[in-house]
């Protein structure tokens, strides 16, 4: 996530205000004068305060997330998409978000047994015996089929 002063300037509100002013144009909101009504009746529909819609499209930084949600739900837009575009998320942390890559998780026969509480020395190392031998690859088909069948 990207971090930031509070107050401080912030390069990506003035995109984030002309992408948001050509998004509610697109919409009908009439934003061509202080007095056109279009930044009222889009707070309004909203749910956005006045105040914050004029903060929103002056460029001013908002990065209050509740409010970014109001948005991007009047706007019928994911969320991520405009917290990315008002700064608050870059695109790999979205990405990050969106698909988690975990993968599984590697241990050691060792801290299986720790993790399972296996504290008696013998069925500690029988516990540890057997999982590295069912770790071990198993030898190639001969296509000779099972010793029991023979």
């Amino acid at each position: 996530m990207k971090n930031s002063t509070p107050g401080a300037p912030d390069h990506r509100a003035p995109a984030f205000a002309e992408w948001l002013h050509r998004e509610l144009t697109a919409r009908n909101y009439d934003l061509t004068g202080s007095r056109s009504g279009g930044r009222s009746a889009f707070a309004a529909d909203s749910g956005i305060s006045p105040s914050s819609v004029g903060r929103l499209l002056r460029g001013e930084k908002i990065s209050d997330t509740r409010v970014l949600a109001m948005l991007a739900a009047a706007l019928q837009i994911p969320l991520g998409e405009v917290l990315v575009r008002a700064g608050v998320l870059d695109e790999a942390d979205l990405r990050a978000v969106q698909n988690p890559t975990t993968g599984p998780r590697r241990i050691t026969p060792e801290q299986a047994a720790d993790e399972l509480g296996i504290d008696d020395e013998q069925s500690r190392r029988l516990f540890v015996n057997m999982a590295q031998t069912l770790q071990r690859k198993p030898p190639p088909a001969t296509g000779e089929g099972n010793l029991a069948e023979h």
